[in-house]
């Protein structure tokens, strides 16, 4: 059939996200992610009503003024869709929460060391992420992780202290940042599609990360003027389990996806390691070897 001169067919779902992005056009890719999240959420696909959902509302709450464009009733609706897929029955929910029920009774030092396996096991692909745009602060993963389990046996000096503070605030502020939801940009996988920053919006990848390394620093500082830490923080305990990122890139259901299986065990298997007592020195070894893990393999 031959098309009309000069009409355009309807663009692709992709196609609107590109042409936002290349307008910054901020409040369009929000709008975009939304229609595409409730499309989902009507068709019962709740894993891309979930992923794309919760990028409309990183986005939209980001900045004010994206905000007041994007309007009030498109943030509330998304907004009640999140909540209603906060009880779905899907590993975005199912796993944390398997995580958290593990964690009580685990002791406070135990379920930090277990979210720093965690954390460590994010060096690799924070390297690779840092030589995009505006996201060099993902390349200092490394250095915090060995600078927090040294913080395990002794106080870090004031200048290492500072910078770990100063990279949390980094990282909080990059979750902000159109370089981070806005950009696009990717990172190259072999054998697999480019991984984008936004990926790692899944399990709000970025905000565990400081919420993880805020709490460290709050520690440190705790006892250091003989008071009690505060309770630590879990979430980063399945932040590299990047569900957003097989979501996004395939039709798989999650828990068939190999690299999540991987990961799934060396979640279960680093709570069985906390648990057996482990002396720092395993720890260290550990750490190590997760850094140098490429969890996308």
């Amino acid at each position: 059939m031959f098309k009309l001169f000069g009409k355009k067919e309807p663009a692709s779902p992709e196609e609107r996200l590109a042409e936002c992005r290349k307008k910054r056009d901020w409040a369009g890719l929000c709008q975009a992610y939304y229609h595409l999240g409730a499309a989902a959420m009507d068709q019962g696909d709740l894993n891309h009503a979930h992923l794309w959902l919760h990028r409309a509302d990183t986005i939209y709450s980001a900045q004010d003024e994206v905000y007041e464009k994007a309007g009030s009733q498109l943030a509330d609706d998304c907004s009640g869709r999140i909540g209603q897929l906060e009880e779905a029955r899907i590993l975005y929910n199912g796993v944390p929460a398997q995580v958290e029920e593990k964690a009580e009774g685990l002791g406070d030092t135990r379920v930090r060391i277990w979210g720093l396996l965690s954390l460590a096991r994010l060096v690799n692909l924070g390297n690779r992420l840092a030589t995009l745009p505006g996201c060099g602060a993902l390349g200092s993963l490394g250095w915090a992780v060995d600078t927090a389990l040294a913080s395990f046996q002794a106080p870090p000096p004031e200048e290492a202290y500072s910078r770990l503070k100063a990279l949390a605030g980094a990282l909080y502020e990059l979750g902000d940042d159109p370089a981070f939801w806005g950009a696009g940009s990717a990172a190259d996988v072999p054998g697999g599609a480019p991984f984008q920053v936004f990926d790692l919006n899944g399990l709000m990848g970025l905000l565990e990360m400081e919420a993880y390394l805020s709490s460290h620093l709050d520690m440190i500082s705790a006892l250091i003027q003989g008071q009690e830490p505060p309770a630590p923080e879990a979430g980063i305990i399945t932040g590299a389990l990047l569900p957003d990122y097989y979501v996004r890139t395939g039709s798989e259901r999650l828990e068939e996806v190999p690299q999540i299986q991987a990961e799934l065990e060396r979640i279960w298997n680093d709570y069985g390691f906390v648990c057996s007592g482990p002396s720092w020195e395993a720890v260290a070894g550990r750490v190590t070897r997760y850094k140098e893990l490429d969890i996308l393999a």
